[in-house]
């Protein structure tokens, strides 16, 4: 399941990054770790996880961002560890020691949550939209702030239908290729 997850949000980056045109000469690449938490159901996790992003100038400041966020739920908590793998493609705004930007994703997931009345392990695949900032404060170091918002558990007995919050921020690191 991890592989073909992992070849889907590839595939669907590849896509949509051949389908949007822009010039190949200037790229910037990011990544880094966060630190926050996952709401899926009524009970708050703490969320760990790496992250990555490539992204392209359309016009001047206008940008093109494919981002991947691994969020990993430590087994330190009840219910066990858990994973929340998003991506996302977004449009966004960029400056010299920054970015912002937001679109649609998608999410493979595999979470322990608590619903009104059942706890269990949820799994599947989620829609719903992303948003990141990064700024950049010495040189190629910077911190980044992301917040993904999507609708889980559609046909779990645990979450009949709910929506996940994934709040996460911590340090990243760019590579600009001009």
């Amino acid at each position: 399941m991890r592989t073909s997850q992992r070849r889907i949000s590839w595939a669907a980056g590849l896509v949509l990054a051949l389908l949007v045109p822009t010039p190949v000469e200037a790229y910037d690449l990011s990544a880094g770790v966060s630190l926050g938490w996952l709401q899926a159901g009524t009970v708050p996790r703490l969320a760990v996880g790496p992250h990555a992003g490539i992204t392209w100038p359309i016009q001047r400041d206008i940008v093109f961002t494919v981002h991947d966020l691994c969020t990993i739920l430590p087994p330190t908590q009840e219910g066990g560890p858990g994973v929340y793998n998003q991506t996302s493609v977004d449009i966004g705004y960029a400056w010299k020691d920054g970015n912002v930007s937001a679109g649609p994703s998608v999410a493979f997931y595999v979470v322990p949550a608590c619903g009104v009345s059942l706890c269990g392990l949820v799994g599947g695949l989620a829609v719903g939209g992303h948003a990141q900032t990064n700024a950049y404060v010495a040189g190629p170091l910077g911190v980044s702030v992301s917040v993904n918002v999507d609708w889980v558990g559609r046909g779990s007995l645990v979450l009949p239908g709910y929506v996940s919050v994934v709040v996460v921020a911590g340090p990243v690191l760019r590579w600009s290729v001009q």
